[in-house]
């Protein structure tokens, strides 16, 4: 099954091997288009997953805040998102 996320008719990320967790698709970072994204000074704490840090999608002159996110050093628990990115804020996740 390949999984894609889109926003403003652009694929964000496609990959064939994500991980889900917590209902959210997890794309190998080698799978995300970063000429999209940008990083911000937010982040967010899990008990679990530890501190995420997020993007914001920039496509087309529109912006997506904190968009995206990702688990720079998660904790063991989570260690399967390391060098992952997972999406909300209106992008869409499609499964095929």
């Amino acid at each position: 099954m390949t999984v894609r996320a889109e926003w403003n008719g652009v694929v964000l990320a496609e990959s064939d091997d994500t991980v889900v967790v917590e209902g959210n698709h997890y794309f190998p970072a080698a799978a995300v288009r970063s000429e999209y994204f940008t990083p911000t000074d937010t982040h967010t704490v899990c008990p679990w997953k530890g501190t995420a840090s997020y993007y914001t999608v920039r496509v087309d002159g529109s912006e997506n805040p904190d968009a995206a996110w990702y688990y720079p050093e998660p904790k063991e628990g989570a260690a399967q998102i390391k060098d992952h990115v997972a999406f909300w804020r209106g992008v869409d996740v499609v499964e095929d």
